[in-house]
């Protein structure tokens, strides 16, 4: 496994969808480049707010973009066209409705799924699936038609405290993953369960 050079936090962007279930993507990018004392910056050549981090011995560079979820494709072949970053060195980071809050997944390789982010990102990265992702668990409203304004609200304070526990716990799996321990970052991260009825404290900032 080639060691991981780009993550990506899927998000819409702007104050109306700040804080909603469909930006979880961008609260781990966030997150990250708190603990590593960064912070992620506006880049209008990427479209999207990068960051370049040292975590865990490894040289990362961070992106948001600043695109609407559907375009996400455009920032994330943006960085990596002008970087030389391959695909199977990506990481995407996003929201997952098959996944309840206070629950994230590592996965590499496959579909969309349906994610409108990812959907996009494929085509952008000439077609290749071959990239990581982090699905963040939101949980899903019961029935179909409910999605779109599901994804696009802000989660309850549970959920939100669920949400924020697991990305913490997937930032602590990370340096696995990036030494190319795939199994067992996947073993500790999958093993991690919030109860929905005691939500964990949520982490400080």
């Amino acid at each position: 496994m080639q060691p991981i050079q780009l993550i990506v936090g899927l998000c819409n962007p702007g104050k109306e969808y700040e804080g909603t279930r469909h930006n979880a993507g961008a609260f781990f990018v966030q997150e990250l480049a708190r603990q590593c004392g960064s912070e992620i910056t506006p880049e209008s050549k990427f479209h999207g707010s990068t960051a370049r981090v040292r975590f865990a011995g490894h040289d990362l560079r961070l992106l948001c973009p600043s695109t609407f979820m559907n375009r996400s494709g455009k920032a994330v072949a943006a960085v990596a066209r002008f970087f030389r970053i391959a695909p199977e060195t990506i990481l995407i980071a996003h929201d997952e409705l098959d996944i309840p809050p206070g629950e994230a997944r590592f996965k590499h390789g496959g579909g969309h799924g349906g994610h409108n982010g990812l959907r996009d990102i494929i085509p952008a990265l000439g077609g290749s699936r071959d990239f990581h992702r982090l699905r963040v668990g939101i949980g899903h409203p019961g029935a179909a038609k409910d999605v779109s304004n599901y994804v696009l609200s802000r989660p309850s304070h549970a959920d939100r405290l669920a949400i924020d526990h697991i990305i913490v716990e997937a930032i602590a799996s990370l340096p696995l993953l990036l030494a190319g321990d795939t199994v067992k970052a996947m073993t500790r991260l999958h093993s991690i369960h919030s109860d929905p009825g005691n939500p964990p404290e949520a982490p400080s900032h």
